[in-house]
């Protein structure tokens, strides 16, 4: 009982925080959502930070479980890259939670919507770099500082199709695989 009354609370929670970001969820609206008085939260929970906390773990689980369904691990890095970029970026744009504390990050800058939107985005290059660090050592790639490549792979990402669109016609995924093998795999040196 008491596993299901935690979940209940953690979902309650998942609701509050998507609906109200972080700086204006109160236990008090989780205990009315999940249904429970507020000092059955604290018997799992000693303070809001823990349930969001785990929150955020459960969703950087979530992220990691759609970043592997993304792979074909029978193909090399390059061929998974965009698929693996696009759904991982695709989830967390699209997912409730993510979008308010974005918002709360734009306009309030709440230290703790900050610090989980920076775990989403190192969970995200733990990935790729873990990635990156698998094709070093297959041979597909020259060795390289994974790290640093899985960043460069993030941004580059990021801005063909985020900023590109600011003031350009969206990149079709064929263009930005494209763009991806010209700049990462050939590069741009006449050889």
């Amino acid at each position: 009982m008491s596993i299901d009354r935690r979940k209940q609370i953690v979902e309650a929670a998942t609701k509050s925080f998507a609906l109200f970001g972080y700086k204006a969820t109160t236990m008090e609206q989780v205990a009315k959502i999940a249904g429970v008085g507020k000092g059955t939260i604290y018997t799992f929970f000693a303070q809001k930070e823990d349930l969001f906390d785990e929150i955020m773990s459960n969703f950087i689980q979530e992220m990691r479980l759609v970043a592997e369904k993304a792979i074909d691990p029978g193909k090399p890095l390059f061929d998974n890259l965009h698929p693996l970029l696009f759904e991982l970026l695709d989830f967390r744009r699209k997912h409730e939670l993510t979008i308010k504390l974005s918002h709360e990050v734009k306009d309030m800058g709440t230290p703790k919507a900050q610090e989980a939107m920076r775990q989403i985005e190192q969970a995200i290059l733990a990935f790729v770099t873990n990635k990156v660090e698998s094709a070093v050592s297959k041979g597909e790639i020259r060795p390289c500082d994974p790290a640093i490549t899985a960043f460069v792979m993030l941004k580059l990402y990021v801005a063909f199709i985020h900023d590109w669109e600011k003031t350009n016609p969206p990149l079709s995924n064929e263009k930005i695989a494209e763009l991806f093998q010209t700049y990462l795999v050939e590069g741009l040196a006449v050889k």
